[in-house]
């Protein structure tokens, strides 16, 4: 009522009220009728026309009341209001009536939800014409479907039946009605028929009719056909259909499978460059939306594409795509108005005339191109921002609000399509790879087979169709249509925009897009398209028109191999120029002839980081591809200067020649990047399946083929990237290795280390062996241990490397034995053959640094490795050993060879047990092998046991080097062999040692003897480089002594040691002949070496003990108690280089030889017998050597005095075993060779080193030696039999001989010698003749005398020794010497001559008194009586230089001598013949007078000076005269005449000396006469001192008158002035005091 008043304030107020009551909702269906009634009526009167549509919306909004005609009235209310004249009026209808309908659908909704479980009976839907709606709708639903359906009358421009009273309505505003239901209600047209009819019948023809004019229009053509009408509402209807279109396709695409064929086929029409540009950029957004519904496109494709007869319509889209963005380039825009010329996709040339009009483009400044774009040729388009990743933002689809079409800027369509292709991959990807994904684990799940790898796609087109299901197949068909139906389009706009790209994050989502493709496509196995795009990405890393035949010619085999540039347009759309991209590298395409240099851009280095992410991420289904994928990079890596390192990992690198690459700082920031990629890239080649893993060996290797190809027949630095990426591909799959291991060796192995590049090689080789180093490392499952097979295959290369003649291979091949050894020698196991066999194969040929490192590697397995290697490889490690010792490379290697045969024989040694144990088994199980083929068992000494055919080898081998051509080899082999012999001998079996003496020792000396006598004697400067021999190795035959020296040496210690072995062994005595010959040959070769050696050899057999009974066997043999042998003089001989200090438990292994019966004891007959063949050996050495020549010339070979020496020395040794048969005959013999070796003269060159000084009296060696060898047979005659005693003359004879050398020096032959002391030994001129010089024989003569003396002590009263005159003989030889006295050659001897005499004297003379009777002594006396004379008053002179002091000492031994007449000889006159007493008697008589002379010459005062002798002569004889009773008248008148002679002599002498002092004055008298004086006055006191000694009836009364009638004649004397006188003149005046008595009374009687 109140409304009806038409009043404004009132009908505010009432609609307030209602508005109030309606939100209370209190308001009923009529009521509601009547208000919508009474709202009309305002509307018609144009009153409140906002609070009507206010009140219209509360009560719409807050209840259900209102339906069917009140409905329609409300809506149509709405409708009018929106086409008043009033713009705010019209916007809040419009918004209003948009509210509304959505309302009225919302009922629709929530009526649904009510009734949803009541089960509809669904009609068949009837063509509806007529204003009623369906009847079997609900209320709610029927008032939307009756809105619905006159929407679309009203966008037709058809009368509405329900919203009766619609005045006007714009299509605009119908259209945007309808796609808001449509898109915000899509279940009610999908739950109900009625509806979805609706859609089918109206909907659809309604917009096809309506985009009718679109389809028909062609830009240029200036009329419009559209029947709309209203004036030419083009842009917005066009808009708002394509928003409509959008959604049923999005919502309804399911209902309207035909009618949306025929929407998707205009849409791409709309895309044709004769469309304008705003219908070109709003068709291109509404495709956006549909690219970013994977699942709608997926439709799509099941829907049309695989239908036979049907449009492809997924294809066209992304071809349209692709040929739009084509055309944008061609044709370039200025605005939607520009008008160019029709350019087609296939036209691609020939624009760039128009391009150069292009505000723009020219409109750019040079800063500009910071700009993202994209450029080609020419056009530049911007990128702009235009949406999210991933969701369709339009921006012309939602510009409701204008009617112009409008302005669209540049490079907007371009975006949007760029955006279009990137979601769309992007869907496509992400939707195929999830089904996939769930696809194969459903597979895997339900087939049994879930530990098997994952198995690339490739091999699942393989797997039968029963494994999988039919929803599968069926998937996978729709998978594969669709990525067959988009990879052509996708692919050519891709690489369009690729190439015209500029920025950085484009050029990055075009990378990722075409990656992702080519990962789909080889998922799917489709590997055309696969590679299509893998060679897009490849042409994109790498320079434009490079010439890379792989890419170009993506299809052709690999085989063509033309690297010629090829200059001409070979990719799909041709690189545009180049002027945007910034270039960062510059460097040398890797081609035969490289011409000039290639540049990369940063561009080509974001695709390379790109095609690095494929093959890393999506290696597994890239197969065949891989071929592209490495080609391109190995092309990329040489232009950067990437250059293998360690483990085959690519480092920044410089190339070797041509133009140096350059590279950007921003580039070299990448470089370790790339290179960390393009590692891991193979790294991850771990998670490939078997498959994947051989195509990516494959296309590695035939890379690497290519690679050398080009490396042929030049220097140059090849491309290593192959060989380099298949180590590394090797080293991460070692676990399984197996499969991978011979294609990668045998091309390592038969190319590349074989290829004449040395760096190409080189790189081979440490591809090879670091595998095999990492194989061998590898923690294997089960372990190599236990995986024999495994363990061969990984170390076959290695060996096969030995057939490689190039020294670089080698030596990386034996490089790496050394690191196999030092970190997995322990584990080798059956290996080892394989690993000797290399150091084996090394020939003496192959250069220093080769044999050194195999020999470092042999060095190492000796030390170290021996005890793990199984025992039969122990024999080729000998025969390795002794290989190296054979080379004549490098001599230390040699000599070090021989030492480690050593090593290993005490390794052989240390676990003997163990190793026999082993090769008895192994040995068994060969036999039984040889008997089943009916064969021998051959191997080298066989019939001895497999150990000692193990040390006949050894032996052998030494054997073979110790007759080497070079010295130091001999040498050192010798030792070896002789030391292992001696130390390790005892473990050989007995029967063995035979072969060991004929086989081996004996045939060594044979060669080395052969060798010795047929050396060069032509001297040899040096011993190559500047080393300096020694004259004693100077010429080969020098050289060849010390090994004849070495040899005998060794064999005789071996038959000295083990001679308890070689006894028993049958042939003993004829080896023994053999040995003795040996030494005896040797012995007697002109060289002074061999000779001393052999008689060394000859002292060592004959050091043995012999073999004791069984009774009186000891606890351990005999052979170890051996004394050492003499040192024989002051020079040794070259004596063996190793002492070891080893013993063997030889009684331990004695059993062992003999088993269990005790040794074989030769008899002594036996053993007598190979003693004398010794000495008859000994005696034609000794007697042919010291033979003196016949003619003398300066080649006269004289025998050195070692070598006499040691001939003598061995004498002692030889007679212990010969002593009981040794005869006079043969001490005949003995002493013609003694003699004859005395006599032997010493070169002047070798005495000082034989006498060190004249004046020192030494004794040589010799000298010495010959001493000990008769020593040696007196004391075994002392303790020997009778029959042996009678040779005791003998000996003494020998010596005898010996003593008088001291005087008369013997002659060697006819040889002129000098006297040492006039020898010139040190030689001024060279190869001046030596002299022969005799030796100082003084010495020796003295000792031999020593020697008589002693010898004479024990055997005086030996029966022989009394008869055969031995004391006159030794009276007779020291005569000689004792008459010489002065003038003998040395002083001493006459000295010692006295001395000995007087020893033998005190001794002989009690045993000759004894045999008075005899007369066995009578001739002797007249000989000691004559020496006596002959020394106490020699003829020879005192020399002038004898001090007081030496003169006195002489005079003391004359003295001796006179004691010894007086206490020895002249007591036992009785016993002794009369002459000889008076001989004596007329000496003494002589010696106490014998001052007695006028004269006064010098010699005589000289002679006086004997007081000391005078006076004990004196004494002697006045004893001799007073204190025995005379015998005889004649004797007491000498002694008294003597007296009386002598008083008066004193006398004279006396009364002469007090007149000459008187009449002298003060002057002194002359020396001579104060001497004179003096003696005399001493005389007289001794002879009173002699007078009363004796007994006074002795003395006659004549003599006591003289001597008083003395004392005055002394008391004048007393004046004189000496005070020598006086002293002695005291001395001689004391003693008459006896004589002083006071007078005799007369009767004292």
């Amino acid at each position: 009522m109140g409304c009806g008043t038409k009043e404004p304030k009132i009908t505010q107020l009432c609609l307030a009220a209602i508005q109030r009551l309606m939100s209370h909702e209190v308001v009923s269906e009529a009521a509601a009728g009547n208000i919508i009634n009474m709202l009309w009526q305002l509307m018609e009167n144009s009153l409140e026309e906002l609070k009507l549509l206010q009140t219209v919306l509360v009560l719409l909004t807050t209840n259900t009341v209102v339906h069917d005609e009140a409905l329609s009235k409300a809506i149509v209310l709405c409708f009018r209001l929106h086409f008043t004249k009033d713009n705010i009026t019209n916007n809040t209808a419009a918004a209003t009536v948009r509210q509304v309908v959505t309302v009225v659908f919302e009922r629709v909704v929530a009526e649904d939800e009510q009734y949803k479980d009541a089960i509809d009976q669904p009609v068949a839907v009837q063509g509806n014409s007529n204003r009623r709606s369906v009847s079997t709708l609900k209320p709610c639903a029927k008032d939307a479907y009756m809105l619905f359906q006159d929407l679309c009358q009203l966008v037709n421009a058809d009368a509405p039946y329900w919203l009766v009273g619609m005045t006007e309505m714009t299509r605009t505003f119908g259209l945007e009605l309808l796609e808001s239901v449509l898109n915000d209600f899509p279940q009610v047209f999908l739950q109900h028929q009625e509806f979805s009819f609706l859609l089918k019948e109206r909907v659809c023809p309604l917009v096809i009719k309506l985009f009718s004019p679109n389809i028909k229009f062609r830009q240029g053509s200036s009329t419009s056909s559209s029947p709309a009408p209203v004036e030419k509402p083009y842009f917005p209807i066009c808009m708002r259909l394509l928003r409509v279109v959008s959604v049923l396709i999005k919502q309804f695409y399911s209902l309207l499978v035909t009618e949306c064929e025929i929407f998707l086929s205009l849409l791409v029409k709309f895309l044709d460059a004769d469309k304008p540009q705003w219908l070109r950029a709003v068709a291109v957004e509404s495709i956006h939306r549909l690219c970013v519904q994977p699942q709608l496109l997926r439709s799509f494709c099941q829907s049309y594409d695989m239908k036979q007869h049907s449009t492809k319509v997924f294809r066209d889209i992304v071809n349209a795509l692709g040929s739009f963005i084509q055309s944008l380039f061609l044709v370039p825009s200025t605005g939607n108005t520009s008008v160019m010329p029709n350019q087609t996709g296939s036209n691609a040339s020939g624009n760039t005339g128009s391009a150069q009009t292009n505000p723009g483009v020219l409109g750019m400044g040079g800063g500009a191109t910071v700009l993202p774009a994209f450029e080609y040729r020419g056009t530049w388009i911007p990128i702009l921002n235009v949406t999210v990743q991933g969701s369709a933002k339009a921006t012309y689809l939602e510009m409701l609000d204008k009617v112009e079409p409008p302005t669209i800027p540049e490079g907007y369509a371009m975006s949007v399509a760029f955006h279009c292709l990137l979601d769309l991959v992007r869907g496509i990807t992400t939707m195929i790879e999830g089904e996939l994904g769930e696809a194969e684990t459903v597979s895997q799940s339900t087939t049994e087979t879930t530990s098997l790898p994952a198995q690339s796609s490739e091999q699942q087109d393989l797997q039968s169709v029963s494994d999988q299901t039919e929803k599968e197949l069926v998937s996978r068909a729709v998978w594969e249509e669709m990525v067959n139906a988009c990879w052509c389009g996708l692919l050519a706009a891709l690489s369009l925009l690729l190439d015209a790209s500029t920025d950085e994050a484009a050029t990055e989502n075009i990378l990722k897009a075409e990656l992702t493709m080519a990962a789909l496509c080889g998922r799917l196995g489709l590997v055309t398209s696969r590679d299509a795009f893998i060679t897009a990405i490849c042409k994109g890393s790498l320079p434009p028109h490079y010439a890379l035949t792989v890419l170009n010619n993506t299809t052709a085999a690999l085989s063509s191999k033309s690297y010629s540039i090829q200059g001409q347009n070979v990719q799909m759309i041709s690189p545009s120029s180049e002027s945007h991209q910034q270039v960062v590298a510059v460097g040398q395409p890797l081609a035969l002839q490289p011409q000039g240099t290639v540049m990369l851009t940063s561009k080509n280095i974001q695709c390379m980081r790109t095609l690095l992410n494929l093959a890393h991420c999506h290696g597994a289904v890239l197969g065949t591809s891989w071929q592209l994928v490495l080609a391109t990079l190995q092309h990329l890596v040489w232009i950067l200067g990437l250059k293998p390192g360690v483990g085959g990992a690519l480092k920044p690198g410089r190339a070797v020649e041509g133009p140096s690459t350059v590279l950007t700082t921003a580039v070299m920031t990448d470089l370790p990047v790339i290179s960390n990629i393009l590692s891991r890239l193979f790294e991850s080649s771990q998670y490939l399946d078997d498959v994947s893993l051989h195509h990516l060996i494959n296309a590695l290797c035939s890379l690497s083929l290519e690679a050398m190809d080009m490396a042929y027949g030049n220097n140059k630095e090849p491309s290593l990237f192959a060989v380099a990426k298949l180590l590394e591909t090797g080293l991460v799959n070692m676990h399984r290795i197996e499969i991978l291991w011979r294609p990668l060796t045998g091309h390592l192995l038969e190319k590349v280390c074989q290829h004449p590049n040395s760096r190409m090689r080189e790189w081979g080789a440490e591809a090879l062996t670091s595998l095999i180093k990492a194989g061998l490392t590898f923690s294997h499952d089960p372990p190599l241990s236990q995986n024999q097979r495994l363990q061969l295959l990984l170390l076959n290369p290695l060996k096969e490397l030995s057939n490689i003649s190039h020294p670089d291979i080698r030596i990386k091949q034996l490089e790496c034995v050394l690191q196999i050894l030092q970190s997995q020698g322990d584990s080798l196991g059956p290996g080892w053959p394989l690993v000797l066999g290399v150091m084996g194969a090394i020939r003496s040929d192959q250069g220093e640094s080769l044999i050194r490192t195999a020999f470092q590697c042999l060095q190492l397995v000796v030390t170290d490795f021996l005890p793990t290697m199984p025992c039969t490889c122990l024999q080729i490690v000998v025969e390795v050993a002794g290989s190296f010792g054979l080379h004549n490379q490098e001599l230390n290697i040699s000599l070090t060879s021989i030492g480690l045969l050593w090593n290993i024989s005490d390794y052989f040694f240390q676990r003997g047990e163990i190793i026999e144990k082993e090769l008895n088994k192994e040995e068994a199980v060969l036999q039984k092998q040889a008997e089943e083929k009916g064969v021998m068992l051959n191997r080298p000494f066989h019939p001895a046991p497999p150990f000692d055919c193990l040390w006949l080898c050894l032996y052998a081998k030494l054997g073979e080097l110790c007759v080497d051509p070079r010295p130091a080899v001999r040498k050192s082999a010798g030792q070896t062999l002789f030391s292992t012999i001696g130390a390790h001998g005892t473990l050989l079996q007995h029967s063995t040692w035979h072969t060991v003496i004929w086989k081996v020792l004996f045939h060594l000396l044979d060669r080395v003897r052969e060798s010795s006598t047929t050396a060069d004697k032509e001297k040899i400067e040096s011993g190559g480089g500047n080393i300096l021999i020694h004259h004693s190795r100077d010429t080969a035959e020098k050289q060849w002594a010390e090994t004849w020296v070495l040899t005998l040496a060794g064999v005789a210690r071996i038959f000295n040691t083990r001679r308890y072995l070689l006894q028993p062994l049958g042939d003993f005595s004829q080896a023994w002949d053999v040995l003795l010959d040996h030494i005896q040959s040797a012995a007697l070769s002109k060289n002074n070496e061999v000779s001393l050696a052999a008689l060394k050899s000859f002292q060592e057999i004959l050091q043995i003990v012999s073999p004791v009974r069984d009774s009186e066997k000891p606890d351990t043999p005999p052979a170890i108690n051996v004394s050492v042998p003499v040192v024989v003089g002051t020079t040794t001989a070259t004596s063996l280089g190793r002492s070891f200090m080893r013993t063997d438990s030889i009684g331990e292994r004695i059993g062992r030889y003999n088993g269990s019966e005790p040794p074989v004891i030769t008899d002594e007959i036996e053993d007598l017998n190979l003693w004398w063949a010794a000495w008859n050996s000994w005696y034609r050495i000794g007697s042919e050597s010291t033979r003196p020549p016949i003619t003398c010339d300066k080649l006269t070979f004289i025998p050195s005095q070692p070598f006499l020496t040691a001939l003598i020395q061995i004498f002692p040794a030889l007679y212990q075993h010969i002593k009981t048969g040794f005869s006079m005959d043969d001490l005949q013999k003995l002493g013609v060779i003694l003699h004859g070796a005395v006599s032997v003269p010493i070169s002047s060159d070798a005495s000082p080193f034989i006498l060190p000084s004249y004046t020192e009296a030494v004794l040589t060696s010799l000298q010495e030696a010959v001493l000990t060898a008769l020593d040696v047979l007196q004391k075994a005659i002392c303790v020997g039999s009778e029959s042996m005693q009678i040779m005791y003359p003998a000996i003494f004879d020998q010596l005898l001989a010996f003593v008088e050398f001291s005087c008369k020096p013997p002659q060697y032959g006819q040889l002129e010698t000098k006297h040492i002391a006039n020898a010139k030994y040190n030689q001024i001129q060279l190869f001046a003749p030596a002299e022969w010089v005799a030796l100082n024989y003084v010495p020796f003569a003295e000792r031999s005398l020593e020697v008589v003396v002693d010898l004479y002590q024990k055997t005086a009263c030996h029966k022989a020794v009394v008869t055969e005159k031995v004391l006159q003989n030794v009276i007779k030889t020291l005569r000689i010497p004792l008459s010489l006295k002065y003038s003998c050659p040395s002083e001493s001897t006459w000295k010692l001559a006295v001395s000995s005499l007087l020893k033998v004297l005190s001794i002989g003379l009690p045993v000759a008194r004894q045999h008075a009777s005899s007369g066995k002594f009578d001739s002797m006396w007249p000989e000691l009586a004559n020496t006596f004379e002959d020394f106490l008053f020699t003829k020879s002179t005192p020399p002038d230089n004898l001090s007081i002091q030496e003169f006195q000492k002489n005079e003391s031994i004359d003295v001796e001598v006179v004691q010894l007449i007086s206490t020895e000889i002249l007591p036992y006159a009785n016993f002794i013949p009369k002459e000889f007493v008076g001989q004596i008697m007329t000496m003494l008589n002589k010696g106490s007078i014998h001052s007695q002379s006028s004269s006064f010459t010098e010699a005589e005062i000289d002679i006086r000076m004997r007081e000391e002798f005078s006076k004990v002569c004196f004494e002697t004889l006045l004893q001799f005269s007073f204190s025995n009773k005379v015998t005889t008248p004649q004797e007491g008148y000498i002694s008294r005449m003597a007296l009386s002679v002598l008083l008066k002599r004193s006398q004279d002498v006396l009364h002469r000396y007090i007149e000459d002092e008187r009449l002298s004055g003060k002057c002194p008298l002359p020396r001579q006469q104060v001497t004179e004086i003096i003696f005399v006055l001493k005389a007289v006191s001794t002879l009173i001192d002699s007078l009363k000694k004796t007994q006074p009836e002795n003395v006659d009364a004549n003599t006591w008158a003289q001597v008083i009638a003395l004392y005055p004649t002394l008391v004048e004397c007393i004046t004189c002035s000496s005070s020598e006188v006086c002293s002695a003149l005291k001395e001689a005046l004391v003693p008459f005091k006896d004589f002083m008595h006071p007078p005799a009374s007369k009767f004292c009687y």
